[in-house]
C-alpha cells in the first residue's frame, strides 16, 4: 500500500506517524510503554518502534529507568527556548505580574486559534493560588472563556458571521452556564463590543470567574490577544473585577504603550 492510499483510508504514515507518536508522548509525562503507545496511535509495534527510534536520534524522545518512553531533553529545550523568545510572551510579562500582584489571582495572556483560545502566558500568585485547568500552550473553547469572547467580538461582527464560525459543530457546554447557541453567543459578543471587556461567570469551570480585556501589541485596532484575571468567585467576585475595570485597563495600557 502506498502512502497516498494509507492517507486516504485514515491510517498514519511516514512523518504523520512520527508526529502522532511525539504528540502522544507529550500526554504522558510519567512515560509510556511501547505496547501502550502502539495502541494509542493504532499502529504496529515495529512501526512505532521505528518512529520512536527516529525521535530518539533527534533528542526528541528518551527512555526512563523502567524502559518507558518520555519526551527528550532536546525537544523540551527547543520548546521552552521558542516560548521564551516570543515577543508577545516577553512584552506581556510586566502586565501579568502587575495584575497578579494587585489581585492575588491567576492571570493569562491568550490568543485565538480557530474555535479555541491558546494560552501563551500564565502567572500564578506566590501564595494562595488555586490551580486552574489552564496551562501554557493549552486550549479552551473560545465561546465560553472571557479571553475568547473578547477576541471573537473583534472578528464576528454579525449573527451571520457567528453562525458561519460555528458551522455544523455544536458549541461545547462546559457547565450549565456555558453559551450554547448562536443567538446567545452573538448577544454576548455585542455586549463585549459595547463594554470593551468580557466576563466569564463559571462558564468554563464551576466556581471560577474571569474578566478579560483586549491587548494591542501589533496593531492599534486589531487585538493581538487578550489578558484575563481569573479566580474563585467566592474570593474574588465578578462585581469586584468589574468595579475595578479602570485600574485593570490602566495597567494594561500603561505597559503596552511602552516602546
Amino acid at each position: 500500500m502506498t502512502d497516498e492510499e494509507s492517507e486516504a483510508d485514515g491510517r498514519l504514515v511516514g512523518s504523520d506517524r512520527v508526529l502522532a507518536v511525539l504528540a502522544e508522548l507529550a500526554r504522558h509525562p510519567d512515560g509510556i510503554g511501547l505496547e501502550d503507545m502502539a495502541r494509542a496511535v493504532a499502529s504496529a509495534k515495529p512501526t512505532v518502534h521505528r518512529a520512536l527510534a527516529s525521535l530518539r536520534r533527534a533528542g526528541f524522545a528518551g527512555q526512563d529507568g523502567y524502559g518507558r518512553y518520555v519526551l527528550g531533553d532536546e525537544f523540551l529545550r527547543l520548546a521552552f527556548a521558542h516560548h521564551e523568545a516570543r515577543p508577545d510572551h516577553v512584552r506581556v510579562q510586566p502586565i501579568l505580574r502587575a495584575l497578579c500582584d494587585r489581585y492575588g489571582e491567576t492571570v493569562h495572556y491568550a490568543v485565538l486559534d480557530g474555535r479555541s483560545v491558546v494560552y501563551r502566558s500564565k502567572l500564578d500568585p506566590s501564595v494562595g493560588a488555586v490551580r486552574l485547568t489552564s496551562v501554557i500552550g493549552g486550549r479552551n473553547p473560545a465561546h465560553c472563556t472571557a479571553v475568547g469572547k473578547v477576541l471573537l467580538a473583534a472578528s464576528l461582527a454579525t449573527e451571520e458571521a457567528v453562525r458561519t464560525w460555528i458551522g455544523d459543530r455544536p458549541l461545547e457546554s462546559r457547565t450549565e452556564r456555558s453559551v450554547s447557541t448562536a443567538e446567545q453567543l452573538h448577544a454576548a459578543l455585542v455586549r463585549v463590543r459595547q463594554q470593551g471587556y468580557a466576563v466569564e461567570d463559571q462558564e468554563n469551570e464551576p466556581g471560577v470567574g474571569c474578566l478579560a480585556v483586549p491587548v494591542y501589541l501589533t496593531s492599534p485596532t486589531v487585538p493581538s490577544g487578550a489578558i484575563s484575571v481569573s479566580g474563585l468567585v467566592y474570593r474574588t467576585p465578578m462585581e469586584k473585577l468589574v468595579d475595578d475595570l479602570p485600574a485593570i485597563r490602566a495597567i494594561v495600557a500603561g505597559e503596552t504603550e511602552r516602546p
